[in-house]
Parts: C-alpha cells; structure tokens; sequence
C-alpha cells in the first residue's frame, strides 16, 4: 500500500490499513484536494479516514464533499446540525456501517452536548432520549433507508404534525439516501474509523 502524507501530518501513520485501497500520498494529490485535507487536519486535529480514501477519486471527492456540504452545512430548515447528524447515526446503524456510526455519532455526540445519545440512537432510537419530534424524524428516515417504495403521504402526514415543512422533508430524506451510499462504499472498501472518533464527546467539556 501506498503510505498515507506522514510529514505534517504524523496522524497519519497507523500499521492498521485505512481501506483495501491504496492511499495516495498527499503530495500527489491535487492543489484543491490537498488544502482541503490538510484545512480539515488543522480544524480538527486529524484527518477523518474518509477524506483520505477518497482521495484516490478526485473526481469523486469533489462531487462527495460537494453534496456533504450542502446536505450537512446549512443554514436554511428546521432541522439542527444534530439533528442531520442523528438521522445520519440512526441510518448508518441500520446499514451496518461502522464507519460512518462511530463518525457521526461522534458529530452527534458533540453538536447534541450528550455523551449517551450517539449509542442511543444507533442501538434502538425508540428507546433514546430524545423529543417525539425526532422519534418521528427518525422513523422516516429509517423507513427511507429500508423501505422507501412504502412511503405514502401519511408518512408525510404525520411528520408536518411535528412541524416539518416539505424542505425539511426532502433534507430527512436526501441525507438518508446520501449515507446510504456513503454506508455502502465505506462497508465495500472496509474503511476504518479513526481511533479518535470513538472518546469524542464522551466526556463533556466543563
């Protein structure tokens, strides 16, 4: 395998494969590829694999991170960052993918303010601590993930019950089908979690 970028970034190293694919080094990546790797690293202090297994596709990377970004980043609807990253946590779980459950679920773990939830929510969302609001939240999204032929307009129904207007909706699904793939692809290529993402947000800052 390809050794992944070790110079400014000593993180970087592990003798544990991050995928079955080679990793390019960082300076054989493109300029856009390699600023936004090296831009993420200073803001968090590591390199989520992800970023690094794509960047093998930069085709790819780009159209990934593009779609993230606006599903993700936003300021527009109802819903929160936790909230996106709850919908993304209890889906990927359903997926099987660890990865993106142990990722977001740090994401969620630090957006939400509590350690319990990431585990809650990927365990059995029906039992979490959370408001009927997201219970109905998730249950759409689940349905999406494992049976979306079924979805009617009751289901759509219930959620503006809950206050969802029809953005809100489209964003509960297009996440839902975004990580989808993204399980998929993670599951395929056997990309590993970062060590760092399994303490984040575990133990809350005083």
């Amino acid at each position: 395998m390809t050794s992944a970028p070790q110079a400014s970034a000593p993180n970087f190293a592990s003798d544990k494969a991050i995928c079955r694919f080679d990793i390019p080094a960082l300076d054989n990546l493109p300029e856009d590829i390699r600023e936004k790797i090296l831009s993420v690293q200073e803001k968090s202090g590591f390199v989520p694999n992800v970023f690094l297994s794509l960047s093998r596709r930069p085709a790819e990377f780009r159209a990934f991170f593009a779609y993230h970004d606006a599903l993700m980043i936003k300021d527009t609807g109802s819903l929160t960052k936790a909230d996106r990253e709850m919908i993304v946590t209890a889906t990927s779980a359903k997926n099987n993918c660890l990865y993106c459950v142990m990722a977001h679920g740090a994401i969620l773990r630090i957006y939400a303010k509590n350690p319990q939830i990431a585990d809650q929510v990927a365990i059995n969302h029906l039992k979490a601590d959370i408001t009927p609001r997201q219970t109905a939240m998730l249950d759409f999204a689940i349905k999406v993930c494992l049976d979306s032929q079924s979805v009617t307009d009751a289901d759509y129904a219930l959620l503006r019950t809950h206050g969802f207007d029809e953005d809100d909706i489209w964003d509960i699904a297009a996440i839902t089908a975004f990580f989808g793939m993204s399980n998929r692809m993670a599951n395929t290529i056997s990309m590993r979690p970062n060590d760092e993402f399994y303490m984040l947000g575990r133990i809350p800052k005083k």
